[in-house]
């Protein structure tokens, strides 16, 4: 995979592969002294006593460091698992415990239980390592683990999802389906370097191209954006629907003469911010849908626009079904949105959870837990979640997951979490709650920010007098939010 993505850096050592942009200026990496600092990491991780298939878990913040680092572990073998750096300590040792890492990445400002057992290499290490001698890569079976990145299970417990190595070359699949990608390419993502969605489509895939990444350092606002893609004659820009709804609040009138279009996926993206963004631009937004476990596989592209309000058709090279209960649906019929389970940028599994993998397959189609309809041009329509899974600001998240670390509340005597739509197209985390007496909410939120990360805590309380169930008694999530709706 990292040989893949850093082959362009032989034949163009010095075109710039990254820019980290700020207000101030750039600070600029090459194809070449990327590449080299990419196997010197791993030539330095190798010389610390880890070898190929180990486990390397990534605490690191928004830098460079980062991508170095991630890169650096794959091309010598091991297997990094990228963390978002919100997660609270006893979300990280959960995963210390569930994956038993043979090291730490660490950055001393990010949460990381301290009396865990897997050595440290802290972010001075890791600096050290790009001036080493380069470690050779490591080539071997397409299909061998190469990362591993968490995401929330139907359970409530955050699931592993092991890629392997082909899931670089699925991605090829979106370079024209999604992104009308090419090497002359300037693309901006609007994300920080330690979320996963920024490593594939603001770095990995511009990299495969020979295209140049930018990426806004660490403090730079969404309201500094267009400024910055006017100036960085940014061609192409990538982020989650909320990221434009900000910039067209605080920007009406945007004058970015060099973008060629915009990207969006993680939420579904509304026709009032598509329509805006068409208005203050002159240019359009391409939505693309996926989830972890398989990146995206649906979209909109620039030379096949799809039907207004539909995700788009599935990109050319997938097997994509809408499944009923009993196999794929006629076209117009809704179901769940299905992948095939022989795509090569499907996971190859939840490390240690077989089970569950096996259970979101139904023959030879793994469920997506999405529902939607595909029409006669193949477009497909989103209808909504199969389940109570929440998207908070492009990060899915399960309610069962915050209900049980919530549930331990002194005086809370029942719990249902949900998101809900708190004015038109801004959904957050809602939580409802009965107690015999009414309860501090800002004691429940310093609760929540102790053992959840921030994306994952509730931004609204409401005390009820009871929980809505079904006659089984179920939570019934769906009234939670009419709940909401009607006493708005």
């Amino acid at each position: 995979m990292a040989a893949h993505v850093l082959a362009h850096a032989d034949d163009m050592p010095d075109k710039t592969a990254l820019s980290v942009v700020s207000g101030s200026g750039c600070a600029d990496w090459s194809y070449g002294a990327m590449k080299r600092a990419v196997l010197g990491t791993g030539a330095g991780l190798l010389a610390r006593g880890l070898a190929p298939g180990d486990i390397v878990l990534m605490r690191l913040g928004n830098d460079v460091e980062f991508p170095i680092a991630y890169l650096g572990a794959i091309a010598v073998g091991l297997v990094p698992v990228p963390t978002s750096s919100q997660l609270t300590d006893p979300e990280v040792a959960r995963i210390i415990d569930e994956l038993s890492p043979k090291a730490i990445l660490r950055d001393p400002a990010i949460a990381c239980p301290v009396d865990m057992p897997p050595q440290i290499i802290t972010t001075a290490d890791l600096h050290a390592m790009r001036d080493l001698p380069p470690a050779p890569f490591h080539m071997g079976d397409p299909d061998r683990m190469a990362y591993v990145i968490y995401t929330s299970g139907t359970s409530g417990s955050p699931r592993a999802v092991a890629h392997a190595h082909r899931a670089i070359w699925a991605r090829g699949m979106m370079h024209e389906g999604w992104y009308g990608l090419t090497g002359d390419d300037r693309l901006m993502h609007a994300g920080a370097f330690n979320w996963t969605y920024t490593l594939g489509t603001g770095l990995m895939d511009p990299w495969t191209v020979g295209a140049t990444a930018l990426i806004p350092a660490a403090g730079v606002g969404f309201d500094q954006l267009p400024k910055l893609i006017a100036r960085e004659k940014v061609t192409i820009f990538a982020a989650v629907p909320g990221v434009y709804r900000k910039m067209l609040s605080d920007h009406p009138d945007l004058h970015l003469p060099d973008l060629r279009h915009g990207l969006t996926a993680g939420e579904k993206l509304s026709d009032t911010i598509r329509d805006a963004w068409a208005e203050a631009t002159g240019g359009q937004l391409y939505e693309a849908y996926g989830m972890s476990e398989c990146s995206t596989f649906i979209s909109s592209n620039p030379s096949d626009p799809a039907r207004p309000g539909t995700l788009g058709r599935p990109q050319q090279g997938r097997r994509i079904a809408i499944i009923g209960e009993d196999g794929p649906v006629p076209l117009g019929e809704e179901g769940q949105i299905a992948v095939s389970t022989r795509d090569p940028g499907l996971m190859r599994g939840y490390l240690n959870a077989p089970d569950e993998f096996a259970a979101r397959c139904q023959g030879d189609w793994f469920l997506t837990g999405d529902l939607g309809v595909m029409g006669a041009d193949f477009c497909i329509d989103y209808t909504g979640r199969a389940d109570d899974m929440m998207n908070a600001g492009g990060f899915r998240v399960s309610p069962l997951e915050v209900e049980a670390k919530l549930a331990n509340f002194p005086g809370l005597t029942a719990i249902g979490v949900t998101d809900v739509e708190i004015k038109q197209d801004v959904r957050v985390i809602a939580a409802f709650y009965t107690s015999q007496t009414p309860l501090d909410e800002e004691a429940l939120a310093r609760y929540a920010g102790q053992t959840l990360a921030a994306y994952k805590q509730p931004r609204l309380w409401q005390r009820l007098d009871a929980l809505p169930v079904s006659a089984n008694g179920k939570l019934l999530r769906r009234a939670l939010q009419k709940t909401f709706e009607a006493q708005r």
